[in-house]
């Protein structure tokens, strides 16, 4: 964790409410930080619904692996979470580590180890030494409590500066039901999940097919709209568990992701995802401003958001954001050599409510003291109208900065 947390940070966290039917645990294993906490295991004393979103990488991380092999079973019992190593292209002995971890969770747990999940955030490369943690698992399986949800968000930190977490209710039903979730990620963020674990849970019950469904619609436009310096991670896990206590509630069990009755549960769903994805951005490694970037009037949505990704992953936008700079060429730069159909001259660009742009050339009403004010905002806004059609996205960024540099600069050392 870095000395200073970032200006973005959220300035209170919510009080994560205890969520029947899992339990958690920390432990400090000295993976490669000291003196703080580096392994998280989550325990579902009876078995939950699970669903998951990893990442496309071509060079997906042992874990990735482990986990999209047991998915298919939809049931889930224990999370080990380990920060500090990715367990990343590590060959044989990636998978001998996975494996280890495993059959130490199903031990502690009591449970296969078909229904276990892993994952690892750290350095690519460094071979994993899973007898660090793989002991005290049981340890953590007597001590794991439901009231921690805050504590687990900062075991799986890496340079993070601020553990990431949100919390919601909703009705099936009728029935009032909780969902929870933590996140972690800073760097090497860019859409197709990115290198970004997040853990969500709720006890509502839900079918796995019904779950994936939820979760496989409800990334678009939360985690895979958002990029802090557009590297996709090896190591990318989004795991979403129902436990199923709400059925003694009364809740009926959702079988189905059209049922009627889930509409309030995937809009706060849908809601947590966008809050914790978010953050994530507001972490984004050295930010100091958050960028906003909505593109309208492109020949579809999902041109508009090709667009909108390469206004938000173009360093020449992102370091102009960085120093205040208003400079709108760069935005032109960056709709242009998108690859999408765009028409100079009917390019509009507005910072903030302040349109800069139009008819291809600078605003006639151009100020550059009104543009300097936005760009001196925290928050920014920009928005490009391609003039060709009705597609329209929004994706989020951060700003570029000298201490992204540093950062990533020792990474390793």
């Amino acid at each position: 964790m870095s000395a200073t947390v970032s200006p973005l940070a959220p300035k209170s966290y919510p009080d994560m409410p205890v969520l029947r039917g899992v339990r958690m645990a920390t432990a400090a294993a000295g993976i490669k930080y000291k003196n703080r906490t580096d392994v998280l295991l989550m325990v579902f004393d009876e078995p939950a619904a699970v669903a998951g979103v990893f990442t496309r990488s071509k060079c997906p991380s042992a874990p990735v692996d482990f986990c999209r092999a047991n998915l298919p079973t939809g049931r889930a019992r224990a999370v080990v979470v380990n920060s500090g190593n990715a367990n990343a292209f590590t060959g044989v002995k990636g998978k001998a580590a996975t494996d280890l971890t495993a059959r130490s969770a199903s031990d502690a747990v009591g449970c296969g180890m078909d229904e276990v999940y892993l994952a690892s955030t750290g350095v690519i490369g460094e071979p994993l030494d899973a007898t660090k943690f793989a002991g005290v698992l049981g340890d953590m399986h007597g001590s794991a409590t439901g009231d921690f949800w805050l504590e687990a968000a900062k075991a799986i930190m890496t340079t993070d500066t601020y553990p990431k977490v949100a919390t919601r209710t909703a009705e099936i039903g009728g029935v009032t039901v909780t969902i929870n979730g933590i996140a972690k990620g800073a760097g090497m963020i860019a859409p197709d999940m990115a290198t970004m674990l997040s853990f969500v849970a709720t006890d509502a019950d839900i079918a796995p097919a019904a779950l994936q469904a939820l979760l496989s619609e409800g990334v678009g436009p939360s985690f895979n709209s958002v990029t802090v310096d557009s590297d996709t991670s090896t190591s990318d896990t989004l795991l979403l568990f129902a436990t199923g206590k709400a059925a003694a509630d009364g809740q009926v069990k959702v079988e189905s992701a059209d049922d009627p009755q889930l509409s309030g549960f995937r809009a706060a769903l849908n809601d947590l995802l966008k809050d914790l994805a978010l953050q994530v951005v507001r972490d984004g490694e050295g930010a100091r401003k958050m960028v906003e970037v909505t593109v309208t009037g492109a020949e579809s949505d999902a041109a508009a958001k090709r667009i909108a990704l390469s206004v938000a992953n173009s360093p020449l936008v992102k370091t102009a954001v960085a120093g205040e700079d208003a400079n709108w060429g760069r935005v032109v730069m960056a709709v242009g050599k998108s690859g999408e159909m765009a028409d100079r001259d009917r390019l509009a660009i507005w910072f903030g409510d302040v349109r800069v742009a139009v008819n291809g050339e600078r605003d006639p009403d151009y100020s550059e003291e009104a543009t300097t004010a936005v760009m001196e905002k925290q928050d920014i806004v920009i928005r490009a109208d391609i003039g060709l059609g009705h597609g329209t996205a929004t994706v989020w960024t951060c700003d570029l900065t000298k201490e992204y540099v540093a950062i990533n600069g020792d990474y390793r050392s």
